[in-house]
């Protein structure tokens, strides 16, 4: 599945590994128009979408669709997964909305570009495989206070609430929407719902027409209607403007996306910004939990796609694809792309075999910006508002919240609260980095329970060890957490006792911890005359424990297979000792 240079034994992810794949399996014109079919169905979902999350995030519509354009093809082409379809996603929001707050559009840029460098630097370590032991729990706190905020953020749109300028904060962000409540228009509620009840029931009328694409046309219309009786409500057009090499609009501009350096877009203060060390530190954070949540989101949903058709991408991979395609959308005004659960499983339910699907999803998109975006300008902020609170309904997977909270060990429940309550009161960059923490924690611990050392009485053995010698079983995994623990019970022993005998047949591992443990153990034993004998060392530990230095010494330590011999090297030590002898 990769390179292999055989002076290093590196194995190098290969690039577009999901590309080449399907290359080799027969790529035929049959295939091709599953695949265009497959990207026109997708590309139609991703317009709404991408508008809508770039609005959430906190920036212009036009965003959202240029990071469906250019991250969509550049990672479809790098990746290593065949069904991803990437873009802007409903998880980045609560991560991407303070960055744009505190640094502007450029300062979101340029940690989208750090973050892809990262994801780089993973995907060539060959960390991709690492992503699997982030905790349920912990994932699950996260997006469902995702989904929490990016409601909390849609409110104002959809209530028409005048004159609220949200932050960072979800606590005075609540305030300022407590205080704007007695401006909310009736008008824009009322293209809320309706929206909001087209996006409820859609759906369940089975046909193929996507949901979004209905909900945001019935919203428009009846904004439309509402014009008609001299009631205006806001769209796009009336939020937001343009402008480029010297012309200037209303909405969307419609134009394909150009080169442009990421610097050169505004800060928070609407001037370009200035990179220096200080700019870039205090992105490093963000960036760092973009990656991880971007490694994250890509990963599952790239697990998932292999299940629902029996493939396997290649983890690495697409780490490298995702890292490339955010390190180059960002001079084209894209914003942060991850693959998108939801349009991956409509991608591979439209009946896709390649990446090239995604390909054709990013033209789609593009066309969409060239051609119809004046018609994007009308649709109105509380119809996009409508389907990010569906967004982020599905984003919560409350059923999955409320099962866990009632079967989960207690442990996982606080773990989940916590990732949960960081995520709406403070930040994701808070709660992923103290939620891994505590898992991290939860499972040293839980680890360190499953290792102890018992002392066994002769009846419990085959073998009959003389009454000098004292026969412990140290059973589990021996490391920093463990190893104390389990160590401090061998230096109680009566003064009778000359030798003692561990039984390390059930320890399949040990670390440097233990290690200097069994050494400071040894030398206490020595100090007093006591001998000791390692029985079932494995090869890999007894080579570990040599060259700690831990090595055998006559009638002092010793290191044999089992306890049968060790009874033997235990007779013949207490004999010497009879005898005056080592």
């Amino acid at each position: 599945m990769s390179r292999v240079h055989q002076s290093s034994g590196y194995v190098f992810p290969m690039p577009g590994r999901a590309l080449v794949n399907a290359w080799r399996e027969g790529y035929t014109l049959a295939k091709f128009k599953r695949d265009v079919m497959a990207g026109l169905t997708i590309g139609v979902v991703a317009v709404p979408l991408s508008m809508a999350l770039a609005i959430a995030t906190g920036v212009p519509p036009q965003h959202g669709l240029y990071t469906a354009i250019v991250a969509g093809a550049v990672i479809a082409l790098t990746g290593g997964s065949r069904f991803n379809i990437s873009g802007p996603t409903a998880a980045f929001v609560v991560i991407l909305f303070p960055i744009v707050a505190n640094h502007g559009l450029g300062g979101l840029l340029i940690a989208t570009f750090m973050a892809g460098a990262i994801l780089v630097a993973l995907g060539l370590s060959r960390l991709g495989s690492l992503i699997q032991y982030v905790p349920y729990p912990v994932i699950l706190g996260f997006t469902a206070g995702i989904g929490v905020v990016i409601a909390l953020l849609q409110l104002p749109d959809f209530l028409g609430l005048a004159g609220v300028e949200l932050g960072d904060s979800t606590l005075r962000n609540l305030m300022l929407i407590g205080r704007a409540l007695p401006t909310l228009s009736l008008a824009e509620i009322s293209v809320g719902l309706v929206t909001l009840a087209t996006l409820l029931i859609w759906p369940r009328l089975n046909t193929p027409v996507p949901a979004p694409l209905v909900g945001l046309a019935v919203g428009t219309l009846v904004a439309a209607l509402l014009l008609v009786g001299g009631v205006e409500v806001d769209t796009i057009a009336s939020r937001f403007s343009w402008e480029y090499q010297g012309e200037s609009g209303s909405g969307i501009p419609p134009f394909a996306p150009g080169f442009i350096a990421p610097w050169h877009f505004p800060g928070a203060d609407g001037t370009p910004l200035e990179i220096d060390f200080a700019l870039i530190q205090a992105l490093l954070g963000p960036a760092l939990a973009i990656a991880l949540l971007a490694a994250i989101e890509s990963l599952l949903c790239a697990v998932v796609a292999d299940g629902l058709t029996r493939t396997r991408h290649d983890p690495n991979a697409e780490l490298i694809g995702q890292g490339l395609g955010n390190m180059v959308v960002p001079f084209f005004g894209g914003i942060t792309a991850t693959a998108a659960l939801a349009r991956t499983a409509t991608n591979i339910k439209s009946g896709a075999f390649s990446p090239i699907a995604a390909v054709v999803h990013s033209v789609v998109v593009l066309l969409a910006v060239v051609v119809l975006a004046g018609v994007l300008g009308y649709v109105p902020m509380a119809a996009l508002a409508a389907l990010l609170f569906i967004i982020a309904w599905n984003m919560s997977e409350a059923h999955h919240f409320m099962h866990t909270l009632k079967s989960a060990p207690a442990s996982d429940v606080w773990v989940l609260v916590i990732c949960f309550v960081l995520t709406v009161v403070f930040d994701m960059v808070v709660a992923v980095a103290v939620g891994i923490g505590l898992a991290a924690a939860l499972f040293i611990r839980r680890m360190a329970q499953l290792t102890h050392t018992q002392r066994l009485a002769a009846p419990n053995t085959s073998e009959h060890f003389p009454p000098e010698v004292a026969l412990y079983k140290i059973s589990g995994p021996l490391f920093f957490g463990a190893a104390e623990k389990a160590i401090a019970t061998l230096r109680v022993i009566d003064h009778s006792v000359k030798i003692v005998v561990l039984d390390m047949r059930d320890v399949p591992s040990l670390d440097t911890t233990a290690m200097v443990a069994l050494d400071t153990l040894r030398r206490e034993l020595g100090e007093h005359g006591v001998g000791v004998i390692f029985v079932g060392l494995s090869p890999r530990i007894a080579l570990k424990l040599k060259r700690a230095g831990i090595k055998r010494e006559a009638g002092q330590l010793a290191v044999v297979s089992n306890l049968a011999h060790a009874e033997r090297m235990a007779r013949r030590w207490l004999g010497q000792q009879g005898n005056g002898g080592d």
